[in-house]
């Protein structure tokens, strides 16, 4: 079920997005998308790939410790070949990661497997972090969406006030629960909070941290720059760029890469800020063709060349 409901529900998103799309629309959607700068997009996908990079040169910083130093070109073909795998089936990249690892560079399994766990870990926290930053600097456009929706100010505080305190209950509730859901989320908390605290125990601590920051700076700025390449969307602040990259962050969470989802949940939180929603979906479309595209051919590309590189070991 894992498997087959996020393939399958992406295949719906597409099948409802088209269907639901006037065929005017489409049509002026595939000439924005047909039309794109591809300067723009290059530079997009040059941002990822630093972006990737950086994360392979962290993921040394995790494996040092434990006694080993792969090589930098069999770490960035490891990711990527783990970003091809995800397209497919959910999950299955992290197994492929330590698993080429091991065959590689001799890095046990488990240990290799463990690394990687770290490092998504981090990555929700930094996630989290985007997402309250994201809040922060969009207060007023929250505020009147939910005033759209017949919520007032003081409404949206006791809304507040109430998730708060339904939070507070929840966590008192688990930590004194013996459930087997108990102690499945009090055991990913601790893990994710025992993954963020071991950065400071290593060695290059800061260069980790300088890293990760500059990992989600670069998934940042690969949708900053693809605003240049739909005309509405060319004066789209910074902050108002976040709100739809933690929409898309959570498409991209839900469906194998988000397909289907990912340019609609993009669509929607622009037309936040007036986007209409043809552009919105043009942005939305372009964006994921253009990072979907570099996963799948860096990625088919890495398939070949890891054991290419790798003959002697």
């Amino acid at each position: 079920m894992k498997t087959i409901l996020p393939i399958a529900l992406g295949v719906f998103l597409v099948w409802y997005w088209y269907h639901s799309t006037a065929p005017a629309d489409r049509e002026k959607i595939l000439y924005y998308i047909k039309e794109a700068d591809l300067f723009w997009i290059a530079i997009s996908l040059l941002i990822g790939l630093l972006g990737h990079i950086s994360r392979a040169i962290r993921w040394n910083y995790l494996l040092e410790p434990l006694g080993y130093k792969p090589r930098l070109i069999n770490n960035v073909l490891m990711i990527f070949m783990a970003y091809l795998a995800n397209l497919g089936i959910p999950r299955t990249g992290e197994f492929l990661r330590a698993t080429a690892l091991s065959t590689y560079e001799g890095v046990p399994f488990e240990k290799g497997f463990g690394t990687i766990v770290t490092e998504r870990i981090v990555d929700v926290f930094m996630l989290l972090v985007i997402i309250t930053i994201t809040l922060l600097l969009q207060t007023d456009i929250i505020i009147d969406f939910f005033e759209q929706r017949g919520f007032n100010l003081n409404g949206i505080f006791l809304l507040l006030a109430a998730g708060i305190a339904g939070f507070v209950i929840f966590i008192v509730f688990i930590r004194k629960s013996n459930s087997k859901i108990a102690l499945k989320i009090k055991g990913f908390v601790k893990g994710l909070m025992d993954g963020v605290f071991s950065i400071f125990k290593m060695r290059r601590k800061w260069a980790f941290v300088f890293h990760t920051l500059f990992i989600w700076v670069c998934y940042i700025a690969m949708m900053w720059v693809i605003k240049f390449t739909v005309p509405e969307t060319t004066d789209l602040a910074l902050s108002e760029i976040m709100v739809a990259f933690v929409f898309g962050a959570f498409a991209m969470a839900t469906t194998n890469a988000g397909v289907g989802l990912f340019p609609i949940l993009v669509s929607k939180a622009l037309a936040l800020f007036g986007i209409s929603t043809v552009s919105g979906d043009a942005f939305g479309w372009i964006m994921w063709i253009a990072q979907t595209l570099m996963n799948v051919v860096f990625g088919a590309i890495s398939f070949l060349l890891l054991p290419l590189l790798n003959r002697n070991r």
